[in-house]
Order: structure tokens, then sequence, then C-alpha cells
């Protein structure tokens, strides 16, 4: 009986989180760190800036966001440094953060 109403209480907290997709956010999330781990290999700080800035006022404010967010950039980061993928001029970086940023704005919506 005891565990009842700890269960209870974690699954309404679960159901009160709206809007939030575990996938499509993390999906999101993981897509802006790959992008942010690139601009900041190809020295792009306008870009890093802005990609960061989307996952703080975006995504929830929890240790397993910032964890996904921050192995991508380091993955990213690592893989652009091996110098096998030329670096995306500005342009193109910053349309591909925007898309990302509607994926994440999608998966977060903001709540009313």
């Amino acid at each position: 009986m005891k565990i009842v109403a700890p269960l209870l209480f974690l699954s309404l907290a679960a159901l009160c989180n709206p809007g939030y997709a575990a996938d499509d956010g993390a999906a999101a999330v993981t897509e802006l760190g790959q992008l942010n781990g690139i601009a900041l290999a190809c020295q792009q700080p306008a870009l890093v800036t802005r990609a960061r800035n989307a996952i703080v006022t975006t995504a929830p404010k929890t240790r397993d966001i910032g964890e996904i967010f921050e192995n991508a950039t380091n993955a990213a980061y690592l893989e652009q440094g091996k110098g096998k993928t030329p670096c995306p001029d500005g342009a193109t970086l910053s349309s591909r953060i925007a898309a990302g940023e509607k994926r994440l704005q999608a998966a977060f919506p903001k709540a009313p």
C-alpha cells in the first residue's frame, strides 16, 4: 500500500508535462547539439550562441536535455575536427540551425 501513493504521484507528474514528446524532443536537441559542435569547430561563434540559446529558451531545463545537447555537441566537434568534412558556409549552417529551431519548438511547444 505504501508504494501506491508514490506511483500515483509519478504517473500524474508524467501526465502533467504537456507537449513533451520524448523522441521528437531528444532528436531535435541532438540535431541542435550536432550543429552547435560544427559551429564550434568551424569558428562560427554567433551560430554557437544561437544554437545554445535555442535550447535554453525552448527545451525543458532538465539534466537529460543538457546531457543530450552536450554529448551531441562534443561528438560533432570531434568529428568535424578530423577534417573529413569541410566546414559549411555561415549561411548554410544558419539555415540548418533555423530548421532545427523549428523542430525544437514543435517538440516543446510553449504552454498557453
